[in-house]
């Protein structure tokens, strides 16, 4: 009831806007609340163009930010714990990691002010300062720099912290910084939570290394592949690899097997062929072979005799010689029926 009331009181503009506001939650699958502190109107109004076409940015006053939310409920609800200080919706049809990855790129570097607090450790490099020698070394050191006057002009010689994450910034250190060019602050819109897909997300849970997690991804994809295959599991993806082994191990099969299959003659031929050879190399007397094999050289022994080896072959090697001399006149008929069996079998 006092409910009703309220909304009845409330002036005609604000129930106007809270209507819009409604639209506008109800036109996006995810919607954020961004903090707005600190950011210039103009630059504001950059994003917001930056945004077109990805997300769209709707300020307006957080009571009615609150009014609005409560309204559509179905969830959104829960994003009135975030609406304090300057702050602003957002909304999107992207996910809350792409909407949450998108702020962060657009983010840019500005200077910052005296009496703010800083979001980092702030550190004046190590390095020529390109000012010429003045006052300026003084206000260097009082606020912490390590500088001094070195070949006509002031120098940092070290890279030094020259005030902690969470302090505040003074006038002077202000200053420094604003002549030094450095911008330590980085301003763009924070995301505090973001609604979606009935799941209430904050930054903690959106932040996280693209890379790595593509790499995640890719390692995963290969696991499940190669058990797939292993298991020989059928995939549109594992079916091409599968298919080429059993191939090959049907045709290794095959080989082993000596099957006479029309794919695998032209293997088998070759191989028989490796195999003639190889046992050609090794008869002593060309003549006994077939003409086409004759020119086959023996294959190189194994292992080759060093010089440091005592040479206690050569003696063997005349005796052999001899043996095999006064056993030619034995061995002829045998080998002429051996070089007639050969020949037979090459036509």
């Amino acid at each position: 009831m006092s409910t009703q009331r309220k909304t009845e009181t409330i002036p005609e503009w604000k129930r106007h806007e809270v209507d819009e506001i409604t639209d506008f939650l109800s036109r996006y699958e995810s919607v954020g609340v961004v903090s707005i502190t600190g950011i210039p109107s103009r630059q504001l109004q950059d994003m917001r163009r930056d945004l077109h076409g990805t997300a769209e940015l709707r300020v307006s006053r957080n009571t009615l930010l609150e009014r609005a939310l409560e309204e559509v409920d179905d969830g959104l609800e829960q994003l009135t714990t975030y609406v304090s200080g300057q702050v602003g919706l957002i909304g999107t049809n992207d996910n809350p990691f792409g909407l949450y990855q998108q702020l962060e790129a657009s983010k840019t570097s500005a200077p910052i002010n005296a009496g703010e607090v800083a979001p980092n450790d702030i550190i004046v490099p190590e390095g020529d300062t390109g000012v010429d020698p003045g006052p300026f070394v003084g206000e260097l050191q009082s606020v912490g720099a390590n500088a001094r006057i070195d070949e006509g002009s002031i120098k940092v010689m070290e890279d030094s912290k020259v005030l902690d994450a969470g302090e505040e910034v003074s006038g002077d250190l202000s200053n420094v910084l604003s002549e030094l060019g450095i911008e330590p602050k980085e301003v763009g819109l924070d995301l505090r939570g973001v609604y979606a897909e009935g799941v209430l997300f904050e930054p903690e849970d959106l932040e996280l290394d693209v890379d790595e997690y593509r790499s995640d991804i890719e390692t995963a994809a290969a696991f499940g592949r190669n058990l797939a295959l292993n298991a020989s599991f059928p995939t549109a993806q594992t079916m091409p690899a599968q298919l080429s082994k059993a191939t090959g191990e049907a045709k290794s099969l095959a080989l082993n097997a000596a099957i006479e299959d029309p794919d695998v003659m032209p293997d088998l031929i070759s191989k028989a062929d490796g195999q003639v050879r190889a046992l050609a190399a090794n008869i002593d007397d060309p003549e006994a072979l077939p003409e086409e094999l004759q020119d086959v050289d023996a294959p190189e022994p194994e292992e080759e005799q060093t010089d440091d080896q005592p040479d206690d072959t050569e003696d063997a090697e005349t005796d052999a010689d001899d043996e095999a001399e006064a056993e030619d006149e034995d061995d002829d008929d045998d080998d002429s029926d051996g070089g007639d069996a050969l020949g037979a079998m090459f036509g």
